[in-house]
């Protein structure tokens, strides 16, 4: 821990800062405070492609390899992985994330040279990971600290579309694991349908795929007492669409709310920031979801305005507007370099003390 906490505490310290201008945390606010131990933060990142630079003939990745449409080298892959590396050391603030959740990953190659190969190296991260059904190759995957978080179990769900069987799609994956002897955490990541196609044509499989982890709540609600639940993931949907108003049925953190209800975070939807960026205005598909227990319990718990954006500055760009907006890796099949179309997202969280400060 210590050899951790000397590396990225210098790290940190060496990085310029952005005002916070909305009611989420930002890039200042991740960074500046120090983290103590009761403290645990959940991340969760679209990588925007993170492929290998092989041809697997059971996925549609072909453009994803040096001699493909994206001219994916190998400098253009370890470029990506290395700003996707940083990224992460950084979002922890003065100590590494306990729990990073990734999409659009292609393989575990790609999740060891993350975790083995690069500034993430000292951490210690351990991976899970599955292949998913999904045509392109993307999966959904979770990096973890053992030393801080103790992983009892793991399952990915598969979603079969009933209306649409030739369909595939991300996985759900559900983890569960301890932070103490007596505080349990459940956690599911996500990478919804896109919304290819149009938002319409596309909203019902979101629909499906957001009833279907509604039954997963909803069994672990009849199952446990009042479990403490953190849902995050690319829901490809906003804060107050169906999918997540009607059928995930979530509230907002103004609203009057039970222990075994779930609670989006991520309002207001209005905001100076978001995780996406489409035609220059800013959008929240990536979210961080709680049961209200989590935000109920005294002994491990987190507070509606402990969830943020990590607007770093080197994941940024100015548009033709002087907006702005990701810097991504590829926008169309033109190279930019960046990181990813997507910002990451990350919640606060703390054993103990209630009426002790936000981390």
């Amino acid at each position: 821990m210590i050899k951790k906490l000397s590396v990225y505490t210098a790290f940190i310290l060496s990085l310029p800062v952005l005002s916070q201008t909305n009611e989420f945390k930002l890039f200042k606010q991740a960074v500046e405070t120090p983290r103590s131990e009761q403290d645990y933060r959940i991340a969760f990142y679209n990588c925007e492609n993170l492929f290998d630079l092989k041809d697997d003939s059971l996925k549609r990745d072909e453009s994803f390899t040096p001699e493909g449409s994206y001219k994916y080298t190998f400098g253009r892959y370890k470029k990506k992985s290395n700003g996707i590396a940083k990224t992460i050391a950084a979002v922890g603030g003065w100590r590494p994330a306990e729990i990073v959740g990734l999409c659009e990953v292609e393989n575990y190659w790609v999740l060891e040279g993350l975790t083995k190969y690069s500034p993430l190296e000292n951490i210690g991260y351990e991976i899970i990971h599955q292949e998913s059904p999904d045509r392109r190759g993307i999966d959904i995957a979770c990096i973890y600290d053992p030393d801080r978080f103790n992983v009892i179990l793991y399952k990915y769900y598969r979603v079969n579309f009933p209306f649409d069987k030739d369909r595939t799609t991300r996985d759900i994956l559900y983890i569960k694991g301890k932070v103490s002897e007596s505080d349990t955490i459940h956690i599911f990541f996500n990478h919804w349908p896109s919304r290819y196609g149009g938002q319409f044509a596309s909203e019902p499989s979101r629909k499906f795929v957001a009833d279907l982890l509604r039954s997963k709540v909803d069994s672990l609600n009849e199952r446990f007492n009042n479990p403490l639940i953190a849902i995050a993931g690319d829901f490809n949907d906003e804060p107050d669409d169906l999918s997540m108003q009607e059928h995930l049925r979530v509230k907002r953190p103004t609203d009057s709310f039970k222990s075994n209800d779930l609670v989006n975070l991520m309002f207001p939807v209005k905001f100076n920031y978001g995780t996406h960026s489409f035609a220059g205005e800013w959008g929240v598909l990536d979210q961080f979801i709680v049961s209200g227990s989590l935000l109920k319990n005294t002994s491990f718990f987190t507070k509606s305005n402990w969830v943020g954006i990590f607007n770093a500055p080197w994941l940024l760009k100015k548009n033709a507007a002087n907006h702005d907006v990701p810097h991504r890796t590829f926008q169309g099949p033109a190279y930019k370099g960046g990181y990813s179309d997507h910002l990451p997202i990350f919640l606060d969280l703390q054993l103990g003390d209630k009426q002790k400060s936000a981390p």
